[in-house]
């Protein structure tokens, strides 16, 4: 049967010649793949040649492919030069070629696996189809020529050859090169390492994790390690080496983004076998509407030949089988080159993170950072699927163009104009979606940074009873990025409406212009064949947006971190390190001048600074708040830029910083960190830093966990385990600063005899402290003031020199004041107890269909509103109208055309109200999950921030957010529209070939088995998926915390080392998704093929006339459609099954238990509230949760009205707990607190906490400008503060600034010392002027001058106030009107300090330990200048 396409002539199907034809495509196939596959072998260079001598029979059939190739390109040539044949010269000459590829395949197996089996393989075929070809020409009795003959024993020997190879191939190995991480696959190695061929092309490698998943929910022991290929660490090798590459050719241009060109160096060579596999299917994909030429015209044949049916049926299986394997090929190996991207990525961020220097930490925040690796860098691993669907998709759009002008000609013409017109429309739509992807992706990091640090400060925000102005500040940051989203999403939608519009208009107007141009015949063939090209056109139609929007995201993500990357680094030559020497200089500074802002060299922070410390001396360094202590720590470590001069440390380093940073883990790993466990030094070190007590107390001993920052520790806890850390390390030089502010008295002269002087004897230790006392026991001492030295020697040689040193001793002696120290028992012993842990105990809420009628607005109006039913609808009606007309010779072309178009026109309405009403239902439901999740966590009790790690709540607001704002809309759509489609593909394909049903409904219930039998395995590996997500970002989050600690102790490689753990362990679930994703998408479409062959064979045996041929096209046109419907409809129903869980992570949030309400209506208290300030405890017992033991055991006393009360204990003995009990951070488990006889707990919080003003322990400030961190409502002139910064002894300081009330705060107030914050939140308290005021320890961290100040301040300010003070200084405490002393949350003693004094009392042993402290040369230096 000869069929011809337009003007293309095909070769009789019956005929030798187009068998031949079919053999060689066949050959060359196998022949490209043979030549790729050795290419990737020798360009990769993961293989192993391994010695085998060769057969005679290898050798044999090797010199027969030789001469026959000699002969047959001899024969081409010949033939060409004769002029005899054109085309059978062509002939000889690709057998020739084929010839030659045989004969050199025996020499290269051994060089990868897949060579042997396609070689083996590529052996058997040519066998088989040379000698099925021989065998058909001899049984119809012609003759052969001397050509076809010599290659009869060629294909023997093969044959010979291929049996031989198949028996003695080894079992599968991995020819991978070996690596360090190679001992991660003895644990529990995926097993695509060991897998066969055949496991590998159906991805039957998963079958055992799924069967495991389905059998029992699976766990993170069922998760096998990732592939030594896959780890992270080969793939930041990788990148870095390539990234070093760029930089050394200083590509530092704009133009060009180096991140780019470094993974396009990297990645371009493994992405060859993506692109061929992406090649392939597109080339099946194209061909199918000409099988569907070739199905019409033999249904309207004359004289059918089964023979020729079957033969067309073969053929459509090889075409959906070659689409089949190679697109899931082409995805996993995509996402899996991705997802080496991401890790690559990652860890390049991570380690530049480590390196950053300050001022880099100044443009990139702590949140940024996270954001860098969570957003940026985990959307690559979607990046190559994105680009390779653009490339491959284009192709396809103009392949099927040469098909469409294959088979109508120039009728093609007008419609091809009109879809590139559409294209063009596209353009300036792309350039308005890069615009608002930029810019949504800025709006998303302001937000996130400062959610971040809202979240870390939400305890003082509480206190101050400002969530409603921060949540105001998310909100318009979130307003902003919503106003961004929506434009980009409206843009999106447009864009969607113009492609799904251009097919049918498109189809339409080339019928239209075939009618006109008589260009090809309007029957059967020809309709049907257009509208399947123009379908496999849609697919284009439809990814290209998507493509482009894609990849916009990710060159903004590529953008932000190649500006991290070019980022700001800390100069290893800032401070020069040599090996330690037991005598001479350790530390040597000369004329040094330092600057933390390089642009302001000027006004160095540091200046002029000269100093020499030897070998084993320890040097104290004082001074008052803001003299550049802390910076001077910095510069021996090189954190601070160095203007001029050189500094020089010998040995290892130790730094103790002064806000305490723990890492999440157990108390041990945090002191040993990192290091060998040595029981008799890890001893002495928990001895010296007197944590044995409490670690005593701890229920699991130094194995307790430690949350977050520490939440379950007390701020002495965590510094002395911090100090403990040190003291292990066993360095050369210790940097501390300040290590004892954050613990009382006794204890920090615990501390400094035995952790400084006697552990730490023999090194060089640097001490920063407030604590005079301590003084006359070191070697050396720097005073400082303004960022200079002003006085350098011995406690007494300072003394003797009077000024700045005499200044700190003076203010030490009267906050002594009054001391009676005869009768006072000295013999005060040292008791611990444990701070309870708190924790919050949250369920998990519904289940996925548990979740979806969370969503019923959304689903209903998906399902009612848009217009996707009425758009298929309109679609089949165009196409059955179609098929119907065309058998009626009395309607006309006009007509049957001008129906069609107006069919096809309606449905392009229903099209842009689809696109227009998912946008709008999307950011409906996004701005709600929104909403309640900020006001669920705003209104969060304390108890729940103390227990949830910050980096928990941050992936809700960060990650699950992102896949709410932009994939579930889109998965939602992308569900409902292909399952109409797959219905009424089924209707078509049951009214044409009815017994076509009985295969189909069999397929779907199978395939819905095959779905659920996934779906159990993938929703739990996406659960943990989630369980490992976290900890990347809590890690990284945490290392941004501590990095100068990192980098001070010199364990950069340890945590990049665990770092790569995390991200492998992250990884490692990413691939196995995938994996289980394309095993359930090629089962799917085995099924749905067999449905899809059934309708073709039906076709093929059904006789002629008993089906018209219109409707023959017509069904088979949708059956073509159905496997590629069913796949994208199963795709993106497991999408969004695994999509949902960020939808219940989010709802598990906002289901969090409120705390009490802001206001209570009818319980409102006056607005002079509270008028006296006198509060009484009744019966107060606190405890943290249910059944937890009480932390407030019954407390009963009353503070005056405008007394100062004192309120003092051991570490862990509830005075925190009573603070927190005032403010309502934990509400009473029974007894009350009575204001003015107003029960606090009858109120609403908000009127509770705007009359109560605190200074807390530890100091915080936001980041911004200083008008806003002590005004944040905005409701004080600049008078009311200068008067407020005034008293706290801040004017001057802020005077001299540029700005004024206007300069910078950084995030956590980083640039400004922590006693400046400290007078920051005094300044706060003091322009509230409550009529209660509370100190929570809120003079630990500055100097006793200065404290002296503070407290005469507070005495004059606040004289007719209650003021309750917290302290771990005595002094602090000694004038108050009454001490209560607490001690395991009992009152043990409450009444006048000076009655205290006289009587053998607790409080009287408190002030002995302190006065015990201040023994030596300090105490009788402290005498005589009394």
């Amino acid at each position: 049967m000869a069929v011809s396409i337009g003007s293309l002539p095909w070769c009789d199907v019956d005929s030798s010649c187009f068998q031949r034809s079919v053999i060689y495509l066949i050959n060359l196939l196998f022949l490209c793949i043979f030549y790729l596959l050795l290419a990737a072998s020798c360009v990769s260079k993961q293989f192993t040649i391994r010695s085998r001598n060769k057969g005679w029979t290898f050798v044999a059939a090797a010199i027969c492919c030789l001469v026959t190739s000699i002969t047959f390109i001899g024969a081409g040539l010949k033939f060409l030069i004769d002029g005899a044949n054109n085309v059978f010269w062509v002939s000889c000459v690709v057998q020739g070629i084929i010839c030659l590829s045989l004969a050199a395949s025996p020499f290269v197996q051994g060089i990868s696996k897949w060579i042997n089996i396609v070689t083996s393989v590529w052996w058997v075929s040519f066998a088989l189809l040379d000698s099925a070809e021989k065998i058909e020409i001899l049984s119809q009795g012609e003759g052969i020529r001397v050509l076809d003959i010599i290659t009869w024993p060629v294909s023997l020997m093969l044959l010979i050859c291929s049996f031989i190879s198949l028996k003695a191939s080894p079992a599968p190995q991995d020819f991978s090169e070996t690596g360090l991480s190679d001992p991660l696959l003895t644990e529990k190695p995926a097993r695509l390492a060991t897998a066969g061929f055949f496991s590998i092309l159906t991805f039957s490698w998963m079958n055992p994790l799924l069967l495991a998943g389905f059998k029992k929910p699976l766990s993170s022991e069922d998760i096998p390690s990732i592939l030594p290929e896959d780890e992270a660490k080969l793939a930041y090798t990788k990148f870095s080496q390539a990234w070093d590459t760029l930089l050394a050719e200083g590509s530092l241009t704009k133009e060009r983004n180096l991140v780019f060109r470094a993974i396009a160096k990297v990645y371009f060579k493994e992405n060859i076998f993506t692109a061929v596999c992406a090649l392939f299917r597109t080339i099946a994909v194209v061909s199918l509407p000409l099988m569907l030429y070739v199905f019409v015209n033999y249904a309207n044949s004359d004289h059918r030949d089964l023979r020729i049916g079957l033969f067309n049926l073969s053929c459509l299986v090889l075409l959906k089988l070659v689409e089949s394997l190679s697109m899931r090929h082409w995805y996993f190996a995509a996402r899996r080159s991705g997802m080496r991207i991401r890790s690559a990525l990652m860890v390049a961020a991570y380690k530049k993170q480590l390196k950053l220097s300050s001022l880099g930490r100044k443009h990139h925040s702590s949140g940024e950072i996270v954001n860098y690796i969570v957003v940026d860098a985990y959307r690559m691993g979607e990046f190559l699927w994105w680009f390779h669907s653009g490339w491959s998709v284009t192709l396809q759009l103009l392949l099927s163009t040469v098909v469409l002008f294959g088979v109508v000609g120039a009728g093609a013409f007008p419609g091809l104009i009109l879809l590139l017109l559409c294209g063009l429309l596209n353009l300036p739509f792309a350039k308005m979606l890069k615009n608002s992807q930029t810019q949504f992706m800025m709006a998303q990091d302001k937000r996130l940074r400062s959610t971040s640090e809202i979240l870390n400060s939400m305890k003082v925000i509480k206190l101050q009873s400002w969530e409603e102005e921060f949540k105001k500040q998310i909100e318009s940051f979130r307003a902003d990025e919503f106003r961004w989203l929506a434009k980009a999403q409206m843009t999106k939608a447009f864009g969607t409406f113009l492609y799904w519009l251009s097919p049918t208009i498109v189809s339409a107007v080339i019928f239209v212009a075939c009618g006109l141009l008589k260009s090809a015949p309007l029957n059967a063939s020809t309709i049907f064949t257009v509208l399947a090209t123009l379908r496999v056109m849609s697919e284009p139609v439809r990814l290209i947006p998507e493509a482009i929007s894609a990849i916009i995201q990710v060159n903004v993500s590529f953008d932000r971190i190649n500006n991290f990357l070019l980022g700001d680094e800390l100069k290893i030559d800032e401070v020069e390190r040599s090996v330690l020497e037991k005598s001479g200089e350790v530390v040597d500074i000369q004329a040094g001048n330092f600057s933390w802002d390089p642009e302001m060299t000027k006004t160095p922070t540091l200046t002029n600074i000269s100093l020499d410390i030897n070998c084993g001396q320890t040097v104290a360094v004082c001074g008052p708040v803001g003299a550049g202590k802390s910076s001077l720590l910095h510069a021996l470590l090189g954190e601070i830029p160095k203007v001029s001069g050189t500094v020089k440390v010998s040995g290892s380093i130790a730094y103790v910083s002064q806000t305490s940073w723990i890492q999440s883990g157990t108390i041990r790993d945090n002191i040993l960190y990192g290091k060998p466990m040595e029981a008799r030094r890890y001893n002495a070190a928990i001895a010296a830093c007197a944590l044995d007590k409490d670690l005593n107390d701890f229920r699991h001993g130094d194995l307790t966990e430690i949350g977050q920052r520490g939440l379950n520790l007390s701020g002495g806890q965590k510094q002395r385990i911090q100090l403990a850390r040190a003291v292990y390390a066993d360095a050369d030089v210790y940097l501390l600063d300040d290590p004892f502010s954050a613990v009382d008295a006794h204890t920090a002269g615990v501390l400094f005899h035995k952790c400084v002087e006697d552990s730490l004897r023999e090194k060089t230790v640097v001490l920063v402290t407030h604590q005079v006392e301590f003084l006359s026991e070191v070697d050396q001492i720097l005073v400082m003031e303004e960022g200079r030295i002003t006085q350098s020697g011995k406690y007494e040689e300072l003394l003797m020199m009077g000024t700045a040193f005499q200044q700190l001793v003076n203010a030490h002696n009267e906050s002594l004041g009054d001391f009676k120290q005869g009768g006072i028992n000295r013999d005060g012993r040292y008791q611990y107890c444990r701070k309870r842990r708190s924790r919050v105990r949250l369920c998990w809420i519904e289940t996925f269909l548990g979740l979806l009628p969370c969503l019923p607005r959304m689903v209903s109006s998906i399902s009612n509103r848009i217009g996707t039913g009425w758009f298929c609808s309109f679609q089949a009606a165009s196409t059955y109208w179609l098929a119907f007309s065309i058998g009626i010779p009395k309607l006309s072309t006009t007509m049957v055309i001008g129906v069609y178009s107006v069919i096809s026109t309606l449905s392009a309405g229903f099209v842009y109200s689809r696109a227009v009403t998912t946008v709008y239902l999307g950011l409906k439901a996004s701005k709600a999950f929104f909403s309640g999740f900020t006001n669920a966590v705003f209104k969060a009790p304390m108890l729940f921030f103390d227990s949830t790690p910050v980096g928990r709540i941050l992936t809700r607001a960060s990650s699950d957010m992102n896949i709410l704002d932009f994939d579930i809309p889109s998965a939602f759509i992308l569900v409902v529209v292909p399952a109409v489609e797959l219905t009424a593909a089924l209707i078509v394909m049951t009214y044409v070939t009815w017994q076509v049903i009985i295969i189909a409904l069999l397929a779907l219930a199978a395939t819905k088995v095959v779905q659920d039998y996934y779906l159990a395995s993938a929703r739990e590996l996406i659960r943990i998926n989630g369980t490992t997500k976290a900890p990347v970002m809590n890690y990284a989050a945490e290392t941004s915390l501590g990095v100068v600690t990192i980098r001070a102790f010199g364990t950069v490689d340890r945590f990049f080392k665990s770092y790569l753990n995390l991200v492998d362990a992250d990884a490692a679930l990413f691939f196995l998704s995938n994996a289980a994703m394309e095993w359930v998408i090629m089962r799917i479409e085995i099924l749905q093929n067999v449905t899809l062959f059934t309708c073709a064979l039906l076709l093929i045996l059904i006789p002629k006339g008993y089906i018209a041929p219109g409707l023959v096209g017509l069904s088979l046109s949708y059956a073509l459609t159905l496997t590629q419907t069913q796949v994208f409809l199963t795709r993106w129903y497991c999408t969004l099954s695994n999509s949902i869980i960020s939808v219940e992570r989010i709802k598990q949030y906002m289901s969090i238990p409120e705390e009490p309400p802001a206001v209570v209506d009818g319980r409102r208290p006056p607005s002079s509230w509270p008028s006296n300030g006198t509060i009484h405890l009744q019966e107060l017992k606190i405890r943290y949760r249910p059944n937890a033991p009480l932390v407030l055991k019954g407390i009963s006393c009353t503070f005056r009205e405008g007394t100062r009360v004192g309120v003092v204990g051991r570490t862990g003995s509830g005075k925190s707990t009573l603070i927190s009990a005032l403010f309502r951070l934990v509400e009473p488990a029974s007894g009350c607190i009575l204001i003015d006889g107003i029960d606090i707990s009858k109120i609403g919080l908000k009127d509770l906490r705007m009359k109560l003003s605190i200074i807390p322990q530890e100091p915080t400030l936001f980041r911004g400008c200083i008008r806003t961190n002590l005004d944040p409502l905005g409701v004080y002139s600049d008078d009311e503060i200068w008067k407020a910064l005034e008293k706290c002894q801040l004017k001057i300081t802020i005077s001299n600034l540029p700005n004024k009330l206007d300069s910078s705060v950084s995030e956590e107030g980083e640039n400004w010392s922590v006693g400046q914050r400290q007078l920051f939140c005094l300044g706060r308290v003091l322009l509230k002027r409550n009529k209660i005021l509370v100190l929570d320890e809120a003079t630990a961290s500055i100097d006793s001058a200065t404290d002296a100040i503070i407290q005469k301040t507070i005495r004059e300010e606040f004289s007719e106030c209650t003021v309750i003070t917290v302290a771990h200084r005595v002094p602090t405490v000694i004038d108050c009107d009454m001490v209560m002393v607490l001690s395991f949350g009992d009152v043990v003693e409450y009444n006048e300090p000076w009655k205290l004094m006289e009587t053998d009392s607790y409080f009287s042993k408190l002030v002995a330990e302190y006065w015990e402290s201040c023994r030596g040369h300090s105490s009788q230096n402290l005498q005589v200048h009394i």
